[in-house]
């Protein structure tokens, strides 16, 4: 009986043992994920890890006074590391080379291919507003100010934004966090892209449809649907239900900056009819947050209308109207507002918006993820409201009669001017 209830003990702390090793050692070439920061990110291998935890950028972080005069904002959403996978180009989707490097003003990206012609593009999360600046404050001294105003963008705004598109239908460019880090494959872009946190999307043009949608012959960007519109006329129209509650998502999410250059297009052939159908991308600005004395002085409708704040209400309509709005929807009647309206109400459930927010990581939604919701939920509820707003504001508005511009000033041709459905 004795031997018998040793034999048992041994067995017991064996299997103990062994538990122990296991967890407290790993083989060589385990796959784990580790926090990357200044002092380590050129000594570790990235072939070894699957994921790392990396922050968008500390350079946000700042004293009782600072966040007291340029506001809170989304400080610490942008120190705080989350987990992403850690991608290398030529495993990633069968193989993606470059096209060409690309990006806005403040944005670093690079445009992808693989061997199917599919193109996807990688978006740096962190931004550059350097070449924003002015001279004149540079000259002063008040660059800092300017440059710190991207903490009042949330850094993984994007990711919700396409969620909640799902629920009400509407096409987005499916963003992902994704580390990239400095790897051959991107030859001579290595050291300046490599070693970063992307969102790697879905392009909006390219020949290749990769939308649910059928019957789609090519992706083109605002410029392009001008030139077709010359060559098809009547027989091209655009959805522009679609574009309306796209539009009036974007006061949802509380996305002021929507000009030409941040959409694209599906270009649909049934028969001899084409339709354009919107998309939307860069939705870096979604839930966009002011705070703070210097941001509230600055987003005062006298000095910038266009920069509304993420607040409960809409406060100032006519600084959300653009010249994209009136090319393209002033010819919309003002029940086509409101239904689309009442889809979003319909849709955009309190369960659909719970569900999107849950996409965040635990740390991100601790900071700002109730506040943010109950904003949203309150902009959802009164949207019928704000559309008639919007329908009213663009009635107010003079066709157009001078060229359609965009973040880098697109030019229309001159016969392209009025609106879209005047032509």
């Amino acid at each position: 009986m004795k031997k018998a209830i040793l034999v048992i003990l041994g067995l017991i702390l064996i299997i103990v043992a062994v538990i122990y090793i296991s967890l407290w050692t790993k083989p060589e070439n385990a796959k784990t994920d580790i926090v990357i920061a200044e002092n380590n990110i050129d000594k570790i291998d990235f072939e070894k890890l699957d994921s790392v935890r990396v922050a968008a950028t500390t350079m946000y972080e700042g004293d009782m006074l600072k966040k007291l005069m340029q506001g809170e904002q989304y400080r610490d959403e942008w120190a705080t590391p989350v987990k992403v996978p850690v991608v290398f180009l030529d495993r990633l989707h069968g193989g993606l080379s470059i096209i060409k490097k690309g990006g806005g003003k403040q944005t670093k990206s690079l445009r992808l291919k693989n061997d199917e012609g599919m193109v996807y593009t990688l978006r740096s999360v962190a931004k550059d507003p350097d070449p924003l600046i002015p001279e004149f404050a540079k000259t002063v001294g008040i660059e800092n100010i300017i440059t710190d105003g991207v903490s009042a963008q949330h850094p993984y705004g994007a990711m919700v934004a396409a969620k909640l598109s799902d629920a009400i239908n509407i096409q987005h460019t499916h963003p992902s966090l994704a580390f990239v880090p400095k790897q051959k494959q991107l030859g001579p872009y290595n050291e300046v892209y490599g070693n970063k946190l992307y969102w790697l999307e879905y392009e909006t043009e390219g020949e290749k449809n990769w939308s649910d949608l059928e019957n789609i012959i090519a992706l083109i960007d605002t410029e392009e649907l001008q030139e077709e519109k010359v060559k098809y006329g009547d027989s091209l129209k655009i959805d522009t239900k679609a574009l309306v509650r796209n539009r009036l998502f974007d006061m949802v999410i509380g996305d002021w900056d929507r000009h030409t250059k941040q959409w694209g297009w599906f270009l649909q052939k049934q028969e001899n009819q084409y339709t354009a159908i919107p998309l939307a991308s860069d939705r870096d600005n979604a839930f966009f947050s002011i705070d703070g004395v210097l941001p509230s002085l600055i987003s005062s409708k006298n000095i910038q209308p266009r920069l509304r704040p993420f607040e409960r209400e809409i406060a100032y309509m006519p600084g959300l109207v653009y010249p994209f709005d009136i090319y393209f929807l002033k010819e919309v009647p003002k029940d086509v507002f409101i239904k689309e309206a009442k889809y979003i109400q319909t849709h955009l459930t309190d369960a659909a918006i719970d569900a999107a927010f849950a996409i965040w990581p635990k740390e991100i939604y601790t900071l700002h993820g109730e506040e943010i919701k109950e904003i949203l939920t309150a902009r959802r509820d009164h949207i019928d409201k704000y559309a008639v707003q919007f329908y009213e504001v663009l009635k107010t508005k003079e066709y157009l009669l001078k060229p359609l511009k965009g973040s880098d000033d697109v030019e229309i041709p001159s016969d392209l001017y009025r609106c879209f459905e005047c032509l």
